[in-house]
């Protein structure tokens, strides 16, 4: 039981995880023995995250090599670079996407639609088909897609986005479905509102923290290292027999605790 969450050994690419949650997440997996490729759009925060971890779990536990989600070839290098210098993927956290719009969707613009699609959903479809061949191979891995409970509700001020989420939990399930047979989980984490940077337009504002809370078990937001653990258990053998699930992350919001 004690090695249950062990991840050494462990080669993990977190996208997205130069701050907030998956920043969180990818400290996370290095503290229980992974190795992590830190990736998001600036090398410079990358270079930062990386070595901060090397400093706290010894040289040679992360590398960083910055990747936008709209570049197909930009991910495909830094899948490749995560191999040559780490070794294959055995952990994939899908985890950056994008949100440029807020508001009702009858004011959507083409662009940021298509923008959040092309970020949050066939960014990590090409991610996984870059990553997943070796894990099925090897029959063994973990995929993990940080969607949102904007995936399972609804809503008047990031509608797209939600839709981009939900899709994501349905490729969770597909994909479960097709890889299970060859030992490769796949689930989604869909967490509630987090004190990111990302979602601060949500938690800035006292009025709507306190509407939002209101309806919340707990009654507060999270900290980005409450998602941390979910990812830490999904990528273990802790979660051997977990896949084609979305682990609700929330405080408490969703099952409908409010007054």
């Amino acid at each position: 039981m004690k090695r249950l969450f062990d991840l050494n050994g462990k080669v993990a690419i977190v996208t997205g995880s130069s701050r907030g949650i998956g920043l969180a997440i990818a400290q996370g997996l290095a503290a229980h023995g992974a190795k992590i490729c830190i990736s998001s759009r600036n090398q410079d925060s990358c270079d930062a995250v990386a070595a901060a971890i090397n400093a706290d779990h010894g040289s040679g536990t992360a590398i960083p090599v910055a990747a936008s989600l709209s570049s197909k070839d930009a991910l495909q290098h830094m899948v490749d670079e995560t191999g040559r210098l780490l070794g294959p993927a055995d952990v994939l956290v899908c985890n950056a996407a994008s949100n440029p719009h807020y508001g009702p969707l009858g004011t959507i613009t083409d662009d940021q639609f298509r923008k959040i699609f092309d970020n949050n959903v066939l960014a990590n479809h090409w991610l996984i088909q870059m990553t997943a061949p070796v894990m099925l191979a090897k029959g063994n891995g973990s995929i993990i897609i940080i969607s949102s409970v904007g995936g399972v509700m609804s809503s008047k001020s990031i509608g797209a986005y939600a839709i981009s989420k939900a899709a994501d939990l349905q490729m969770v399930r597909n994909l479960a479905s097709e890889f299970g047979p060859e030992g490769v989980r796949v689930n989604a984490i869909a967490p509630g509102l987090v004190r990111t940077d990302f979602a601060k337009t949500l938690w800035e504002n006292p009025d709507t923290l306190k509407l939002v809370t209101s309806f919340a078990a707990l009654q507060r937001i999270g900290e980005p290292h409450e998602i941390a653990g979910a990812a830490v258990f999904l990528a273990s053998d802790a979660a051997s027999f977990v896949t084609g699930q979305a682990l609700i992350v929330d405080g408490g919001t969703t099952f409908g605790a409010g007054k």
